[in-house]
């Protein structure tokens, strides 16, 4: 098992020092520490119950944690401070397995909503950027759609424009491809690719191995609650420095 830590913690967008988690008795998260620098992409693999989706909800305060410290974007999540949690989430944008998009809603307004009531934006300003984040994910032409006339590859990219409208620093991905056929699935990592060459901070809970060792900075193995493994994919793919990474990528998992 390694803890790597970066010598600098200058250029980080989330810093995680010896966090802890746990669920009544269950410690889901044992003493996870890392670092993630501003504009890498970071894909968190791990078999079932490593707590890889636990550790991303942790880095939007949507789990509370017990022992340790977590900074993402400069702001202190562990002091469970509810205005650091607000100001939290103006900087951190999530993207879930499930799309969360508004039946009732046009696609457009699905995007606006938190715009003008969050930002406060005029709808005109609101509606203008609906459609650059729509246009970054290739899809300007369903504004006026709603999301039963969708895809679920296509919700799935209004829901990561939806994040993008808030112009976030850093972008959580959990799971977003598992519930989606292969080609719905190239869909959306087409457009995460896409943001990564934007210089986009990622961290993305993903079982799409080929993927994270194709495009991802560093991959992170979570096993037992632990960081196990933790470097470069061409490095940990090629050379795995423990049994269970090397029993995990051989499993195909």
């Amino acid at each position: 098992m390694t803890k790597p830590m970066s010598k600098t913690s200058a250029g980080a967008a989330v810093i995680v020092r010896d966090l802890v988690k746990r669920f009544g008795t269950l410690k889901v998260l044992d003493g996870v520490s890392l670092e993630i620098q501003r504009g890498q992409m970071v894909a968190i693999v791990g078999r079932s119950g490593s707590g890889k989706s636990t550790l991303l909800r942790c880095m939007n305060a949507l789990e509370t944690i017990d022992e340790g410290t977590l900074q993402v974007c400069g702001h202190d999540v562990s002091s469970r401070d509810r205005l650091v949690v607000r100001e939290l989430r103006r900087d951190v944008g999530i993207v879930f397995q499930s799309y969360n998009l508004f039946p009732h809603l046009t696609v457009e307004r699905n995007i606006t909503l938190a715009l003008t009531s969050v930002k406060k934006l005029s709808k005109h300003e609101a509606q203008k950027v609906a459609h650059k984040v729509l246009a970054l994910v290739g899809l300007s032409e369903k504004a006026q759609s709603y999301p039963e006339q969708l895809s679920g590859g296509q919700s799935q990219r209004v829901a990561i424009a939806r994040s993008l409208a808030m112009a976030p620093q850093l972008m959580l991905f959990d799971e977003v491809t598992s519930a989606l056929d292969p080609e719905l699935t190239g869909e959306v990592l087409k457009v995460m690719e896409d943001l990564k060459r934007q210089g986009m901070t990622m961290v993305l809970v993903t079982h799409e191995m080929a993927f994270a060792r194709r495009v991802a900075d560093i991959v992170v193995f979570m096993h037992k609650g632990q960081v196990w493994e933790m470097g470069p994919p061409e490095e940990l793919f090629t050379r795995p420095r423990t049994a269970e990474f090397a029993q995990f990528i051989s499993s195909g998992l």
